[in-house]
């Protein structure tokens, strides 16, 4: 059994050269939380004048739209979204820098590839924890594209945030490794 990683910010290439499809990770740090609709506006912004309004390099995205905290609450449940529909935004992200997502299922073999020749990390959130996820958060704001809701680019701090590794910086795939083993 593999021993569970601790990843903290900063969040540098070096972190995650030890790191293997499969492995638990808890981390702990700053990331942000975007879904479809967010990329959308990041790809725009990038494609007219190649500025967006946070730092991508070294970051980490959370395929994720919050829902409303409950009183007393830094958030409320934040479960992970089907990451395949991202797949078309990750080429102009990850030239931008953007270190790792999160999200849930498997991805495209284009998208696999990119993350591989940038030395990007997938990590994935099982579905149906996202009370334990939330209880992980100890902030969340908005930052950018207020106007989309929940699906607005969001600044999340985190703290043993559970997740597994489903790709790692050399290409491997928890998704594959699964399949070998049927």
């Amino acid at each position: 059994m593999n021993k569970i990683k601790i990843i903290k910010e900063p969040f540098t290439e070096e972190k995650f050269a030890n790191i293997k499809a499969g492995d638990e990770v808890l981390l702990s740090g700053k990331i942000i939380g975007a879904r479809d609709e967010a990329h959308k506006r990041l790809e725009e912004a990038i494609i007219k004048n190649g500025i967006i309004p946070f730092e991508l390099k070294d970051c980490i995205i959370f395929y994720v739209g919050p829902s409303p905290a409950r009183p007393g609450a830094a958030s409320g449940a934040v479960g992970p979204t089907t990451s395949a529909r991202m797949d078309r935004y990750m080429e102009p992200l990850l030239k931008k820098g953007l270190r790792a997502v999160i999200g849930k299922g498997d991805r495209s073999q284009k998208t696999r590839n990119l993350m591989k020749d940038y030395k990007a990390v997938y990590f994935t959130a099982p579905g149906g924890i996202s009370a334990l996820l939330a209880s992980k958060i100890k902030s969340i704001k908005p930052i950018a594209y207020d106007d989309l809701g929940p699906e607005a680019v969001f600044e999340i701090i985190v703290e043993k945030f559970p997740l597994f590794t489903a790709y790692d910086i050399y290409g491997r795939s928890i998704f594959e490794l699964a399949r070998l083993a049927e």
